[in-house]
């Protein structure tokens, strides 16, 4: 017995002649809106192999938003025209080959599945047009639809569909008008896709709906329906066991990187690995309890839970019940952050660490609402590029031909919490009454100080980001016996060469000169002017997931200026331009005589570092938290750290490149000394 009446709708007129009505012309994109009852009768057209198809690619591709994609086996293409304007396109293809839910929904074997799978038709994309706007429009669409495919089906491909499918990506819709037009939803994918030879972890899981065409099915395949729990469980738990089983056996997901390809064994393996990895910092926690929240806390940074914050993490993974005990973790609960933080430093260094590697300190800025947060006021947000509310953090990492990582962080106060009239804040966010103001350069110099005094770490360079490259004395104060490769912004003036300075001579009227001056003709430009002048080198700065990223290079001598006057000594001005046509410029007091080959490897030791702050914001959670306590913030940073580094040995130990690995290697011939013929005008 069929699950649907197969009767055409009164109100929609089905073709699939291409002669009729045949559309043609520019697209209408004036607006329809409205009541549904005004715009009947709807026309829908079959547009695979007609003249229609051009205009079913042309809408897919400019308006869907995963554009357009060759459909797949045995496939039908359809318009829906309101008088002579499209206003909705679908498609019809071949099933999936293998989708867990819905294999359990229906209940079938291996073998049943192979011989029966061409009964099943998978709704592969619907579009409605995005200027139309009319009330219940996609579910009566679906509806008629639906109800001509099974015809059209039969008689283009011989064979009567029992079932058909959808994925709906719940991050772009709520799927509605499937639910409207009596579709069922039957659960979520796993969020694996084929990929010869099996299948790999993309982390795009879709709701998944089906509509029963024939509601006999199972007894047509010979099966039953299979339990399923397409549901998270709600874990109700109190032990640490407990957890390990949610995340070896309920379907917990990573999150993906860009351009990485877990196989389905893989990911089932993630968990355990996660696990192991997590015991190795069980000595720090002052309970078990604490050790069953930390691995929660650092499973939900890395799983694909969109917000990753206490809540919907401890929701995701923990149960209502515990949401306050995982706040309480991350601000009161007494265990012991630092000796987690060293423990990180050791295994990471026996990792990674190896001659010519890069010490870095930068800065990274979180954008706060209110003023609660500690450490929060307007100042300037990097990210942003402006002034704004914020918090700001100084960072300490480590990178080398063997990987890279984030190693400490402190927050910066300014100047203002400390304050009498931030007493009161101070005390409720927890902030250590012994804590002083120090500057962002004073942070990162301690920083830097404290990971050089550990020894863990082999170094060759010290990098740092704009925000302390632009800063002469913090330059100065580090290590003499360490060149130092700091990024400065493009408006940094430099003398080309140095130019006479003295106080200049007297000339018997008005005041004495006291002040040194510049008393040569030589003008100082901006690095951004430079560049444009500069002779560049093309070099492979990383070996990314997609091929090679090439960025073109260029160096040279000059005196960096301060209050306008040239350093006594030069340095080294490095240029690096993107293929994005977007620049980076650096100082470097390496010696004279230092290749161009090294000082390329250096610029690449730098990017590594702007690759971790990326993933760790774009899939670690590392700007999700909404902790407001000095105890809390830090301690998020330290699980963003370690989650970095878990990965990073998934990445190691199964070959997989989660990011892009930096080599330095060049593409053309690397000139001792870039030309540079400067005509521009300085200052």
């Amino acid at each position: 017995m069929n699950g649907i009446d197969t009767a055409s709708c009164s109100d929609v007129s089905f073709c699939d002649n291409p002669k009729f009505s045949l559309y043609s012309g520019q697209i209408k994109t004036e607006s329809l809106c409205g009541p549904l009852k005004d715009y009947k009768p709807m026309i829908i057209k079959i547009a695979s192999r007609s003249p229609l198809e051009s205009l079913w690619d042309y809408l897919m591709r400019h308006y869907h938003y995963l554009g357009y994609q060759r459909l797949l086996g045995h496939s039908l293409k359809y318009l829906a025209f309101f008088e002579d304007r499209p206003v909705a396109a679908f498609s019809f293809s071949a099933a999936a080959l293998k989708v867990r839910v819905r294999d359990s929904f229906i209940g079938w074997s291996q073998e049943q599945r192979k011989a029966h799978l061409k009964r099943v038709v998978n709704n592969s994309r619907f579009l409605i047009l995005p200027w139309i706007s009319i009330a219940n429009l996609a579910s009566h669409l679906l509806s008629c639809v639906v109800r001509q495919l099974v015809k059209d089906w039969h008689r283009n491909f011989n064979i009567s569909p029992w079932l058909i499918e959808t994925y709906v990506d719940p991050i772009q819709f709520k799927g509605t008008s499937y639910k409207a037009a009596n579709w069922r939803y039957i659960g979520m994918t796993g969020g694996f896709g084929k990929r010869t030879p099996g299948y790999v972890y993309h982390g795009s899981i879709k709701e998944v709906y089906v509509y029963v065409l024939k509601s006999d099915f199972r007894d047509r395949i010979g099966c039953c329906q299979r339990p399923y729990s397409f549901i998270n469980r709600p874990a109700s738990l109190i032990k640490i066991q407990e957890l390990q089983m949610i995340l070896r056996e309920a379907g917990w997901k990573p999150s993906t990187l860009p351009d990485v390809d877990f196989t389905e064994e893989e990911v089932e393996g993630l968990a355990e690995r996660l696990i192991e990895f997590h015991q190795k910092f069980h000595s720090i926690y002052g309970r078990k309890e604490h050790h069953r929240l930390g691995l929660a806390y650092l499973t939900g940074l890395i799983s694909d839970i969109k917000d990753k914050s206490v809540e919907p993490i401890a929701l995701g993974l923990l149960g209502k019940q515990s949401v306050r005990s995982l706040q309480l973790f991350m601000k009161h609960y007494q265990w012991n952050e630092r000796a987690m933080e060293d423990a990180h430093q050791r295994m990471l260094a026996k990792r990674i660490s190896c001659k010519g590697g890069m010490l870095n300190a930068d800065s990274s800025e979180f954008v706060k609402k209110g003023k609660e947060s500690v450490g929060v006021a307007r100042q300037y947000c990097g990210t942003l590029g402006k002034v704004e509310n914020c918090q700001s953090g100084v960072f300490v990492g480590y990178s080398s031909e063997k990987g890279f990582g984030l190693l400490s962080s402190r927050l910066y106060m300014p100047e203002v919490w400390f304050t009498q009239d931030y007493e009161q804040r101070r005390k409720d966010t927890l902030v250590p009454e012994e804590l002083e103001f120090n500057t962002k350069l004073d942070l990162a110099r301690e920083l830097v100080n404290e990971i050089i005094a550990k020894s863990l770490f082999d170094y060759s360079w010290i990098g740092v980001d704009a925000t302390f490259g632009s800063d002469i004395d913090f330059l100065n104060s580090l290590p003499s016996t360490t060149p130092y490769f700091a990024s400065i912004r493009s408006n940094e003036k430099v003398f080309l060469e140095k130019p006479l300075v003295a106080v200049p001579h007297y000339k018997g009227k008005g005041r004495r000169p006291e002040k040194v001056k510049v008393l040569s003709d030589i003008h100082r430009y901006t690095v951004a002017e430079i560049a444009k002048q500069c002779s560049f080198t093309p070099v492979i700065i990383a070996e990314g997931a997609k091929g090679p990223i090439v960025a073109e290079v260029a160096r040279i001598r000059v005196y960096p200026s301060r209050d306008a006057l040239p350093l006594e000594t030069p340095r080294w001005l490095f240029i690096r331009k993107m293929s994005d046509g977007q620049m980076k410029y650096a100082f470097s007091n390496a010696p004279e005589d230092i290749s161009f080959k090294e000082m390329i490897r250096a610029s690449t030791l730098r990017w590594p570092i702007e690759q971790c702050f990326q993933e760790g914001k774009s899939h670690i959670g590392m700007d999700h938290y909404e902790h407001r306590s000095w105890p809390a913030w830090h301690r998020h940073m330290i699980f963003v750290f370690i989650g970095l580094h878990f990965l990073l040995q998934v990445r190691t130990e199964l070959k997989k490149t989660l990011f892009d690995t930096p080599t330095g290697s060049q593409i053309g011939s690397i000139s001792a000394s870039p030309s540079l013929t400067y005509q521009g005008r300085g200052n």
